[in-house]
């Protein structure tokens, strides 16, 4: 039995092929490429709820990763479609967007991530503890 997660209120999927230049020398794609596989569909999320990396900016906050955790269940390959999905799961203090890469065409996992992000005024440099007014807005929902 093959259990999945509930996608959350904030979800995209992009798919993606996999490349030839992705691959290692043993012609599965090479481990730190996965994560340019996260941030393909994290701003295809960001552009969903229109807070893209330039209207961060313009808002006056960047929004740096400051984890990433990967789990990889097995390789990818040259030519295989994957799905990447990512589903925005906390956002009140931090903004944490937990992905799932899996075969377009099967739907077997091949790898679960997340990332952390937080909310840096730009104009001070200083790191806020809390995400602002903003991110609410762009979601949808009113602060605790």
């Amino acid at each position: 039995m093959r259990r999945t997660r509930a996608a959350s209120r904030w979800s995209t999927e992009v798919e993606i092929v996999v490349q030839f230049y992705d691959l290692d020398p043993m012609l599965i794609v090479w481990h730190g490429n996965y994560v340019k596989y996260l941030e393909v569909a994290r701003c295809a999320l960001f552009d969903s709820i229109d807070y893209n990396y330039p209207r961060m900016k313009e808002s006056g906050y960047a929004w740096p990763v400051i984890e990433l955790q990967l789990r990889y269940a097995g390789p990818a390959t040259f030519g295989q479609r994957l799905t990447v999905r990512a589903d925005i799961v906390e956002w009140e203090n931090r903004l944490k967007i937990d992905y799932l890469i899996s075969d377009a065409a099967s739907g077997k996992r091949l790898n679960r991530a997340s990332t952390t992000q937080v909310a840096v005024d730009i104009a001070s440099g200083a790191m806020c503890y809390y995400s602002p007014a903003i991110l609410f807005e762009k979601l949808g929902v009113q602060p605790t």
